[in-house]
């Protein structure tokens, strides 16, 4: 019988999983359950080291001897410091050694109870990664001690081996042995494009991919040459390939947009006709939390990666496989083993996307993006900064020949405007950068240095709070938290642009914006340009309500 502690079994069962089989434990009774738990399996060899400075040691000999990578066991406290000098040899030998070291729960570290030290990271940089798993009591906590398992057993053999670190707090009772067999978990793989052949990798996707239906490739954020390699090596006729503005696809036919827009709108019928089985992902961020909500909810789903670092990202809760490669690379590979034929499936995105109706709506912030967008000289340079910006602009049709930037890394909406001043300092062409009233006037320094260009367009739309915080659901706004949240103001650009020899243009109606555009985007202007929208604070919020309850109505009269 196995341990009634679900972040032990998930720890033995990915060790399992990855074909780790032998195993040092040293004695005590914080690590009681993972010995006993490591005793009754057959598939470990388990080997009984007194001494922790010694037991290092001795799995570093069983490594070498086999080859393969082997595991210590320890109890919590000094014991796991007394691994140091073994994981050090291991570190700079380059010896695949996983060290599990039992913990007391993170409440009582530094509580004077016994056996108790700060574990998690204790060995510093002579690991090649540290896991510090949570106890269970969710599904979403299993998710995440499975992840953090399968990212430290993945890095043991990543670019050179290696030790690894995993650390597992054991809240008591210790001793409850009531499981019966381990449990089936996910185990993640990872195919080395330092190491791994294009032969090894093509044999994986003839073998795999004839299990899968309903293929959908997504692209991140990506900058345009990036994106132009990929669309000439994707088979986009045979897999569904999603991308939003930040893609910088939007040039490319092959390139299906507005998927956020139609998740919304689909009922129940064309939701189950456009759910993948299997997504892989390229590039950087997605912005749609819908299209995310939507691929976690999908039962089942398979998830691969593709990266040129190896990294992986667990985005839906389902990665099996990842890809160290550059995107282009991968899809050629693809291509060459997929059927030729054009898929349905992909051509059932295409179609839904292609019908939605165009956002037209009254004047409001969405209207403004829209026009704005609609008028933009090619080529250019559109920035976006984060929050209502990025996802209005995701709304509305892009001009082909439009290169786009946003801070997607960490999605703050900090240093948006300074991003975009930095990189028109030195472009050539006309760089547009739209941005709400909060992030301008968090970043208003970027202003305030001397390398301002004439070629620099700043779009400010003001509606007088961040009106987005109205648009949440589940966020009841009333006074007087109104003030606090929305950071509701009076405060316009105008002054600040003036002062700092911009030329200013103010809009507050669909007319005035429409007589505004031809000055903004004057390319003759001998001065940077500040083109002020106004709209009313609610209006963006209920507008943008108003817009999904139309896709509502139009979703539904489509469909009988």
């Amino acid at each position: 019988m196995y341990s009634d502690k679900k972040n032990l079994l998930q720890t033995v069962a990915l060790l399992r999983a990855h074909g780790i089989s032998e195993v040092v434990v040293c004695p005590g009774s914080r690590n009681a359950p993972f010995a006993k738990t490591f005793a009754d399996s057959p598939d470990f060899n388990c080997y009984a080291v007194t001494d922790e400075r010694s037991a290092g040691f001795f799995a570093i000999g069983r490594a070498l001897q086999t080859g393969r990578p082997a595991v210590v066991c320890c109890t919590s406290g000094s014991a796991l410091l007394n691994l140091h000098p073994a994981v050090c040899e291991a570190y700079y030998q380059r010896i695949p050694l996983v060290v599990v070291s039992a913990d007391r729960p993170a409440a009582w570290i530094g509580q004077m109870d016994g056996q108790t030290l700060p574990q998690p990271g204790v060995f510093g940089t002579l690991v090649k990664k540290s896991v510090n798993l949570p106890e269970i009591h969710t599904e979403e906590d299993e998710w995440f001690v499975n992840r953090l398992v399968n990212e430290a057993l993945l890095e043991l053999d990543h670019h050179g081996c290696g030790p690894v670190h995993i650390n597992v707090p054991l809240s008591e009772p210790l001793f409850n042995f009531t499981t019966e067999t381990l449990p089936e978990v996910r185990r993640m793989i990872r195919f080395d494009g330092m190491a791994d052949s294009g032969r090894e990798l093509k044999g994986f996707l003839a073998s795999e991919l004839p299990r899968f239906h309903r293929c959908m490739v997504i692209s991140g954020q990506m900058r345009p040459d990036e994106a132009a390699c990929l669309a000439a090596a994707i088979p986009s006729k045979c897999v569904a390939w999603l991308t939003e503005i930040i893609g910088n696809a939007s040039g490319f036919p092959k390139a299906v947009r507005g998927f956020d827009t139609l998740l919304y709108a689909a009922d129940e019928d064309l939701l189950q006709r456009l759910r993948p089985d299997l997504v892989i992902t390229l590039g950087g961020h997605i912005v749609s939390k819908r299209l995310k909500q939507f691929l976690r909810h999908t039962q089942p789903l398979v998830h691969w990666h593709v990266s040129p670092d190896g990294a992986p990202a667990d985005l839906f809760g389902c990665l099996t496989a990842v890809f160290e490669s550059p995107a282009d690379d991968f899809c050629r590979a693809l291509s060459q083993v997929v059927k030729s034929e054009v898929s349905d499936y992909a051509a059932a995105w295409s179609s839904a996307c292609a019908a939605l109706p165009s956002p037209e709506v009254d004047y409001s912030e969405l209207t403004a993006v829209r026009r704005v967008l609609e008028a933009l000289p090619v080529p250019a340079v559109l920035h976006l900064a984060n929050s209502s910006s990025v996802r209005l602009a995701e709304l509305c049709p892009l001009p082909a020949g439009i290169e786009v930037h946003c801070n997607r890394g960490v999605n703050g909406i900090e240093g948006s405007m300074s991003t975009s001043v930095g990189y028109a300092a030195f472009s050539s062409r006309m760089n547009v950068f739209l941005v709400g009233d909060l992030s301008f006037f968090y970043d208003m320094n970027a202003l305030w240095n001397s390398y301002v260009q004439p070629n620099l367009r700043i779009v400010v739309f003001n509606n007088g709070a961040g009106a987005i915080f109205h648009a949440l659901p589940g966020l009841k706004i009333d006074e007087p938290i109104n003030r606090i949240v929305t950071a509701r103001h009076e405060t316009s650009a105008e002054g600040w642009a003036r002062e700092r020899g911009f030329i200013y243009l103010r809009a507050d109606n669909a007319h005035s914006l429409q007589d505004a555009l031809p000055a903004f985007y004057d390319n003759q202007a001998a001065a940077p340009c500040i083109l002020e929208i106004f709209t009313e604070a609610m209006t963006d919020a209920v507008e943008l309500r108003n817009y999904y309850h139309h896709l509502k109505n139009w979703s539904n009269s489509s469909t009988q």
